[in-house]
């Protein structure tokens, strides 16, 4: 029942953390602060068991403090606008701080938010910064073998007519003719930099077994691209039947929370056939 429960937590806060990233980046500012404020709070509902030890430590609440000092500080003299590189920065920060504080739920919140920003920072950065730094394509050559041209068949397959007319882009002629960039949140890693973080710190407050550990891992990534393949085909969708406005709309309100449902359905239909095996045998 534990186990249930917490799973159904993890794809709140996922979806809550995914949705935060990307209304502070495109869409609403105070939504997505909102929504990350509710996913922290959430965490703190995770029930754990004797696994989980309080262990506080004035390194981790010193560190904390230097980085959301650092962060705010940076944006302040650069007069940047808040994107997804700052939220999980913040609580990266804000984690530290709550995870050396002797009390066992907050100390179990900022554990479990530690290890996820850590995990997607450690991951964002390289891909999403230091390889433009050194001109190196792999966001490109991602979004267009392993977004633009799966997502394009598909929708041909359908009938609709469709023109890829550059690396990331596509042009649909429907009731008005669409340019759409594939870039950014539509290459889905996002999603999947949120889900393996919050696997890895899901292992950290709890005992699971490696063997286990990577079986979900690749579980969930390889669930996370069909999702975002499928909510990429959508958008084409929209855009071809209802314009650029909706599109666009759909896109940053409704977009992740259409992805969320999606990998939520197909992780029900593939814990149901784990379950049904394991009965079996």
């Amino acid at each position: 029942m534990t186990e249930s429960r917490n799973i159904v937590l993890f794809l709140l806060i996922f979806a809550l953390f995914l949705g935060a990233t990307i209304e502070i980046s495109e869409g609403s500012v105070f939504l997505g602060i909102l929504l990350f404020i509710i996913a922290v709070a959430l965490i703190s509902r995770i029930k754990v068991g004797k696994s989980h030890i309080i262990t506080g430590s004035k390194l981790r609440m010193l560190s904390g403090g230097l980085i959301i000092a650092s962060d705010i500080t940076y944006n302040i003299l650069t007069q940047s606008g808040l994107g997804t590189l700052d939220i999980m920065t913040f609580l990266l920060g804000v984690s530290l701080i709550a995870y050396s504080i002797d009390n066992e739920e907050i100390n179990r919140m900022g554990k479990f938010g530690a290890y996820m920003s850590a995990t997607f920072l450690a991951l964002f950065i390289p891909f999403f910064i230091v390889f433009g730094k050194f001109d190196i394509n792999f966001m490109h050559i991602f979004d267009h073998y392993f977004v633009l041209l799966p997502s394009v068949f598909i929708i041909k397959a359908m009938g609709i007519p469709v023109e890829v007319i550059s690396t990331e882009t596509v042009r649909i002629a429907g009731v008005e003719e669409i340019t759409v960039i594939i870039g950014g949140p539509c290459s889905g890693l996002y999603s999947m930099f949120l889900l393996i973080g919050i696997m890895v710190a899901y292992t950290q407050i709890e005992n699971i077994k490696k063997a286990k550990f990577y079986s979900l891992l690749f579980i969930c990534i390889a669930v996370a691209y069909l999702a975002n393949i499928m909510r990429v085909t959508i958008l084409y969708l929209v855009g071809f039947y209802y314009g650029k406005e909706l599109m666009f709309l759909f896109h940053v309100h409704l977009g992740w929370i259409v992805f969320v449902v999606v990998v939520a359905v197909l992780l029900s239909v593939l814990n149901r056939i784990a379950e049904a095996t394991q009965s079996s045998t």
